[in-house]
């Protein structure tokens, strides 16, 4: 090696830097004992998807923790509720299509409890909770009597048995309950007849499973996995730490009950001689003395009291419970404060920050998951059924299935800096006023009809405001009121308000 080689910078390839960077792949000493078996999810899945499911099902009942994010989870996902707005060129006849959809949404559940909305709701409950959920699409008879001969039936993940693992008839695969041909395409779905779990439901003898085709089922859930075939808990990571510090909760408050039992245990020289306020033995020859206020009790020589002192939670219990939620609201996916509830430690910077990261994660399940595999298909197929049932009278059915679905609105930490920085936004021709207003939750044709109405009202009455769309806003919108002149003032008014 010559005397210049001693200066050179070494390099930094080679044996050295791969194993540096495939350090995860070590069998040292402190990996030594990490050896996961590389198994698909599918397989993960179908064994544990049952007790899982079971597990996350009771925890979000019983846990108050668990059942608020749910509901955290399923207001912010879809919250009112993610709506269509027609893309039809035709204001008549997309305005037609607008109507008989907000008609439609209060017949749309098979069991009639909820509107549209409401199902979306329960779906995102079910994501959640199960990971999953199915809607089948129930076509109805015209006597029915309804104005788009056509339903939908929410049906639980348990509907579909994880164990039907076999080959049908006609040679395609069933695998958790999922039927696929030869190129991998769902054809149906093997629904139980019944909920393996409702004791109430008690019928005759019939098959256990039914065949549905894939073309009536909307199977709505989370892949994470490529090729991923069941959903997995929302809550699932989260479900271990959540169990035992609700375990850890009912230990502390057991403790804490028990704190609080002031008691004293007497050691009597003569048990024959009773202290004042001493009850009858029990069976068991057990004497309980009360003791009262203002009492003043003389002991006999050799007799003694001792009061219990049970151990007390100490200072660390709530540091403990705060760094703990703090990770399990990491593991669901939702900031602290709506998990807990808890916003003593946040202010404005910090809860804008959590939340316009939230809020990104929201934005991919509401665009890659309920508007793409619930509320699409179930927009093809009424638009199919209104036509066919006559319901509607288009010309050119493919264009009137063109349509954008507009998500609930986030609600803002500063209204006015966020409005203000929209009109801003528009005013450089950064964005669009349509998507300015889509961010609020609504159709901009729709807001622009009503302000043409409410408009046209106020000006047939003679009446103006300041919330004209175009006006001035601000103190200049309103003149101020000039007094009555003899006009013997007139140049010095004009001078004046030239001034102002």
């Amino acid at each position: 090696m010559g005397l210049f080689d001693l200066f050179r910078r070494p390099s930094r390839g080679g044996p050295s830097a791969m194993r540096a960077r495939l350090e995860g792949a070590m069998a040292k000493r402190r990996l030594r004992g990490w050896n996961p078996p590389l198994e698909n999810i599918n397989t993960l899945v179908a064994s544990g998807g049952p007790r899982l499911l079971a597990r996350a099902r009771e925890l979000v009942v019983t846990n108050g923790y668990a059942a608020n994010a749910c509901e955290a989870f399923a207001a912010n996902l879809v919250g009112d509720g993610i709506k269509p707005s027609s893309l039809v060129g035709d204001t008549d006849l997309r305005d037609r299509i607008q109507r008989l959809w907000l008609a439609w949404t209060d017949e749309a559940d098979a069991d009639g409890l909820t509107d549209f909305y409401g199902l979306q709701a329960m779906v995102a409950r079910e994501m959640f909770v199960a990971g999953e959920c199915f809607v089948r699409l129930r076509p109805r008879r015209a006597q029915d009597g309804l104005l788009v001969p056509l339903q939908l039936q929410l049906l639980q993940s348990e509907m579909l048995p994880f164990d039907k693992m076999e080959t049908a008839a006609n040679g395609n695969r069933i695998r958790c309950g999922i039927e696929f041909d030869a190129i991998g395409r769902r054809v149906a779905y093997h629904f139980r007849r019944r909920h393996p779990g409702d004791s109430t439901d008690q019928g005759g003898v019939i098959p256990e499973t039914v065949r549905v085709p894939a073309a009536n089922v909307l199977h709505i859930y989370r892949p994470i996995d490529a090729g991923q075939i069941r959903g997995l808990p929302h809550v699932a990571p989260a479900m271990v730490r959540l169990f035992l510090l609700d375990q850890y909760d009912d230990a502390e408050l057991d403790r804490k009950k028990t704190a609080a039992m002031f008691a004293g245990f007497i050691t009597k020289t003569a048990p024959e001689e009773p202290l004042m306020g001493e009850t009858q033995a029990d069976a068991d020859g057990v004497t309980i003395a009360s003791l009262e206020p203002g009492t003043m009790q003389v002991l006999l020589p050799g007799e003694d009291v001792k009061f219990s002192s049970p151990a007390d939670v100490g200072g660390g219990y709530e540091a403990f419970q705060y760094r703990t939620l703090l990770a399990v609201s990491a593991s669901l996916g939702l900031p602290y404060h709506l998990v807990t509830g808890d916003v003593r430690q946040a202010n404005y910077s910090s809860l804008r920050a959590e939340l316009v990261e939230f809020r990104r994660r929201m934005q991919q399940l509401q665009y890659g998951v309920m508007a793409h595999q619930l509320c699409r298909p179930i927009w093809a197929r009424w638009m199919e059924t209104a036509l066919l049932a006559g319901s509607l009278d288009l010309d050119d059915a493919d264009t009137a299935r063109a349509v954008q679905w507009i998500p609930p609105r986030w609600d803002w930490v500063d209204p006015l800096k966020d409005i203000q920085a929209q009109v801003l936004a528009m005013e450089a021709g950064i964005t669009s006023r349509r998507k300015v207003v889509e961010a609020t939750g609504y159709d901009i044709e729709e807001v622009d009809r009503e302000n043409a109405t409410d408009m046209k009202r106020a000006a047939d009455l003679g009446l103006g405001y300041r919330t004209s769309p175009g006006a001035t806003q601000g103190a200049k919108a309103t003149p101020p009121a000039r007094p009555e002149s003899d006009g013997t003032d007139d140049g010095a008014a004009a001078e004046q308000s030239e001034q102002e």
